[in-house]
């Protein structure tokens, strides 16, 4: 029965090999079959800033992804998809993935950012800056962890080939049957976005008295900033001194209801815009009221110019000036009275007079009070931040745990009272012992409203306000308008656009993509499975043209041997 099974076998495979295949394929794909597949994560990520300021390029200049991915551990990372989980990153593994070409960078971050450890939070802020110094062609993505992602983060460090691997043929083998992810974003390349206004937000408080009455002006800048624009909150910087200025507007407008505390000077109160952009929004407003108009409250007698930036948190106030005041002045009986509502009523607090002078050939501003200044109006920074450095200013980690209520509530009472002292000419109130007298202003029934500054740090805080996301008709910019409009009169919106030839500034679009993360094997462990199927073919075909003779020798092994007598 084998002799004649034999000969069917060699004639059907020596006449046809084409059989040949048609019949061992099917056994070949069994044996070799893969797991099924698994569907692909799909995930939003937050591009890097992309933006040119005053002909700078700045943040990454590629929006499009579409390549394997990598741990930053791994030996080659180029044109590859390097990912990295935030608590382990740090300058030099990111200066590593540019400097090796990597395809692109995704930063895992955690969901809230409150719960990372602080200096981890400390170094990052650190860093966004040097992120964003220069800029990179190489694609730049934040995505917020979950647990898929976080698995793939996972699969893709134990599959990266390192340095410690032991042989060759270890990396080569390690390589071939590891599992990947391709990484493709959903977006299409970054462009530049055409006529995109910068808005801004006025509204005042008339004195009484005569027309020609001095005037304060209020300011705090809306929009946040940091590495990525859709992350960016900006709860302390400038949540926080927007509220302050909705506070003291809700309080000067019931004070200047009544015809007793009707004072004798005008409240100016300006939301400006593209603040976190060398405050493009207020240099606009100072061009507009100075330069092309006739009537303006900032034309002459302008008493000074209080800006309101980043008051939430610290035990400390610094008034920031580029030129200190005279004796004699608003501005010097303004820091007069901070210091004595200070010293006073809030001991604990430190106040202090930062001078620093404008530097001209700086890149960017260092506080709005400068935008101010250069126009030759006397004018400082309120911040509870000694350096304009410090990166709290500047950064996706300023998110609403950043904000300390009770410490913005106190600070918003110190800038009132101190502002009501110098409107009402209480400077020269003095006690028996010859001290200035301590008076308190805002009580009872018009005391600061905690809950009030907590709903509109909350309000500020619950979507990202980079300016290159609050066009003219964005919720953030019409909430504003209505609640100026509350307390305030004559509100009005102030636009600004860039110079088409020459523009001062650049937004771009691509911000916010969609990822998808697709299960594949690398491209040897193709050239490996055909290499084997080759093999396996190979001996097969031999061992059917050889039938006879494997049948001969299977023949030989197999019978028994006859014994001999």
């Amino acid at each position: 029965m084998f002799e004649e099974a034999s000969e069917v076998f060699d004639n059907m495979f020596k006449s046809s090999f084409p059989l040949t295949f048609i019949v061992f394929i099917p056994a070949v794909l069994i044996l070799v079959s893969p797991l099924p597949a698994e569907a692909a994560h799909e995930f939003t990520v937050y591009r890097m800033q992309q933006y040119d300021l005053q002909g700078q390029p700045y943040g990454t200049r590629n929006a499009i992804l579409n390549t394997e991915a990598r741990s930053v551990e791994a030996e080659v990372l180029s044109r590859r998809c390097v990912i990295m989980r935030l608590i382990d990153f740090s300058y030099e593994k990111y200066q590593k993935a540019l400097r090796q070409s990597a395809g692109a960078v995704v930063i895992i971050l955690p969901k809230n950012m409150s719960t990372m450890p602080q200096d981890i939070v400390q170094q990052f802020m650190e860093l966004e800056p040097e992120m964003l110094a220069t800029e990179t062609i190489v694609p730049v993505y934040f995505a917020l962890e979950d647990d898929e992602l976080l698995s793939i983060y996972t699969q893709t460090l134990t599959s990266s080939p390192t340095q410690g691997t032991a042989t060759a043929a270890e990396v080569l083998l390690h390589t071939a049957t590891a599992n990947g992810f391709q990484m493709v974003t959903s977006g299409a390349q970054s462009k530049a976005v055409s006529d995109w206004a910068i808005t801004s937000l006025e509204g005042r408080l008339a004195g009484v008295g005569g027309e020609d009455l001095p005037t304060i002006v209020l300011v705090a800048h809306y929009d946040a900033f940091g590495v990525a624009p859709w992350l960016s909150y900006g709860a302390d910087s400038n949540g926080s001194g927007v509220s302050m200025l909705l506070e003291l507007a809700r309080l000067f407008s019931r004070l200047y209801t009544y015809k007793r505390t009707h004072a004798g000077y005008n409240l100016l109160f300006f939301v400006s815009g593209g603040g976190k952009f060398n405050y493009q929004g207020t240099k606009r407003w100072l061009e507009d009221n100075l330069d092309h108009t006739d009537s303006s409250l900032l034309q002459d007698n302008v008493a000074f110019v209080l800006c309101l930036d980043t008051l939430g948190n610290g035990d400390g106030l610094h008034l920031h000036v580029s030129k200190p005041p005279k004796e004699g002045t608003p501005q010097h009986a303004l820091l007069r009275e901070l210091e004595t509502v200070v010293s006073s009523q809030y001991p604990e607090v430190k106040f202090s007079m930062v001078h620093k002078k404008i530097n001209l050939a700086d890149d960017t501003l260092a506080w709005e009070h400068e935008r101010f200044g250069i126009r030759r109006l006397p004018a400082f920074t309120l911040s509870h931040l000694a350096s304009h450095r410090l990166a709290q200013r500047s950064s996706i980690m300023d998110v609403r745990p950043t904000v300390d209520m009770r410490r913005l509530s106190r600070n918003t009472k110190v800038v009132a009272e101190a502002l009501a002292r110098v409107i009402y000419n209480l400077t020269e109130k003095v006690n028996s012992e010859g001290a200035p007298e301590d008076l308190q202003i805002f009580t009872e029934q018009m005391q600061v409203q905690e809950e009030q500054l907590s709903s509109v740090v909350d309000w500020l805080t619950a979507q990202p306000r980079a300016a290159q996301l609050l066009d003219k008709d964005s919720s953030v910019v019409s909430t504003l308008e209505h609640q100026l409009g509350r307390y305030l009169k004559d509100v009005k919106r102030h636009y600004v656009k860039a110079d088409k030839r020459d523009p001062e500034f650049v937004f771009y679009d691509q911000l916010k993509q969609t990822m998808n993360a697709y299960r594949v094997k690398p491209a040897i462990f193709d050239l490996l499975l055909a290499f084997c199927i080759a093999a396996y073919l190979g001996v097969m075909y031999l061992a059917i043209q050889n039938f006879g003779v494997l049948y001969g020798v299977i023949r030989r092994v197999t019978q028994p041997k006859t014994k001999t007598h």
